[in-house]
């Protein structure tokens, strides 16, 4: 009983934070979208790829950098854990001055690269310049929170996005309604949003006594290295969703044109959110599981793994049901056209037969990269995007245009589960998780 008391303490929290992270861009697509009309939401959809690249740098580093901090102390090994600790904030640091200048000298090319031009590409700019300069805040908050929740802070993690979440909606309100300040003022509110959620992650690190930048270089060089190889697949991961958003909007403008990019855009909004609900049972269970395989605890490693997978199914199942109910409300939400609102309702069923193998997928990455499984985290993280990029090289040319893109998604995310269940029975028969 106690074991699933402590599985609850961790997944609960981390599972409603992730679901904060994903409506921020509902929100800002909300507004816009009210407020521009289909132009508006197509926008932040084709630029939102950028600021979640900043978020996802964010997450990997946080979470390369919690596994080995929760192994380490589960091993007794606490000046190693401070080492990672140290390590993990100076990497935040760097990253964000790089971010931060790269994303303004070069929106304008990586803007056109995922499809945007005209005026969507003007009001881009106006949103990504913002989002550049606040690019630290985001990156920072969002690399906190794994190291907030592997000292025992999962609670505290969710307040953090819960406070960052109603900031930005009030000023998304005041920014783009009251002032109409269009994607710039969607943009100022979700750093202002991130901005807060920081505050409160660096709070309570120092309340417990976490924050350090004492580490030699040599030291520095190799805990780096050691937090990228575990980084890449989390990084991956919460970029994944914005890996299909980018392949989907790019062929549906070949095949399907205006239309096709809105509608993704409205079924992108709300499935995300699915996507990362899932993704917090995995990267909530992590700080159990890396402390359990450090401490070598075989039987209640197996149990965290049986729970995040259990406990995902279930999530996606309530899903499911939930989000086909309302899938002819969905587009009315964003304030979208009406044969945009009509095409949304008709295309949700196929990506929502996707969910319950999006579950298996992100349990089964997140067991691995908390285990030092690297290798086949990489696989599963990576394999969709792939999967889905052959997929719709293949089939639309054949048959059916633009609703073979969307099979193509919901076929290469069915196919990626089917590759994590085989490399979960390889590590079963194995003798390990």
């Amino acid at each position: 009983m106690r074991e699933w008391k402590r599985f609850f303490a961790y997944v609960i929290p981390a599972v409603l934070a992730f679901a904060l992270s994903g409506v921020y861009a509902i929100v800002d697509g909300y507004f816009v979208g009210n407020r521009v009309g289909d132009i508006g939401i197509s926008t932040i959809n084709i630029a939102y790829p950028i600021t979640a690249l900043i978020q996802a740098a964010g997450t990997g580093i946080g979470m390369g950098g919690a596994v080995h901090y929760s192994i380490s102390r589960a091993e007794g090994k606490e000046e190693k854990a401070r080492e990672f600790t140290a390590s993990t904030l100076w990497m935040l640091l760097i990253a964000s001055v790089l971010l931060t200048v790269g994303v303004f000298l070069f929106m304008t090319p990586l803007l056109k690269a995922l499809g945007a031009e005209g005026e969507i590409l003007k009001l881009g700019e106006e949103y990504i310049r913002i989002i550049a300069l606040g690019a630290g805040l985001q990156l920072i908050g969002t690399g906190l929170v794994p190291l907030i929740r592997n000292n025992g802070g999962s609670l505290v993690a969710m307040i953090a996005m819960v406070t960052g979440f109603v900031t930005n909606i009030i000023l998304d309100y005041l920014f783009v309604w009251v002032c109409n300040g269009s994607t710039a003022g969607a943009a100022w509110a979700t750093v202002a949003g991130q901005g807060a959620a920081m505050c409160i992650g660096i709070g309570y690190l120092l309340y417990k006594k976490q924050i350090t930048f004492r580490i030699s270089a040599e030291k520095m060089g190799r805990a780096a290295k050691t937090i990228i190889k575990i980084g890449l697949a989390p990084f991956g991961l919460a970029l994944t969703p914005n890996f299909s958003l980018i392949l989907i909007n790019r062929f549906s403008v070949m095949y399907g044109g205006e239309q096709a990019v809105a509608v993704y855009a409205c079924i992108s909004y709300i499935i995300t959110i699915v996507y990362l609900i899932l993704q917090g049972v995995g990267d909530g269970i992590q700080p159990l599981m890396s402390e359990y395989y450090g401490a070598k605890k075989t039987r209640e490693l197996h149990m965290a793994n049986s729970f995040a997978y259990g406990f995902a199914v279930i999530l996606s199942a309530v899903s499911m049901v939930l989000l086909y109910m309302f899938r002819e409300e969905t587009g009315v939400l964003f304030g979208a056209s009406g044969p945009v609102i009509r095409e949304t309702a008709e295309v949700f069923p196929i990506f929502l037969l996707a969910v319950p193998f999006i579950a298996v997928n992100r349990v089964a990455t997140a067991s691995f990269y908390a285990t030092e499984r690297s290798a086949f985290s990489y696989i599963l993280t990576y394999a969709e995007p792939v999967l889905m990029l052959i997929l719709m090289l293949i089939l639309p040319p054949l048959s059916g245009g633009q609703m073979m893109i969307w099979w193509s998604a919901a076929l290469a995310r069915i196919l990626s589960a089917v590759a994590a269940v085989i490399l979960k029975y390889y590590t079963v028969k194995c003798g390990s998780l």
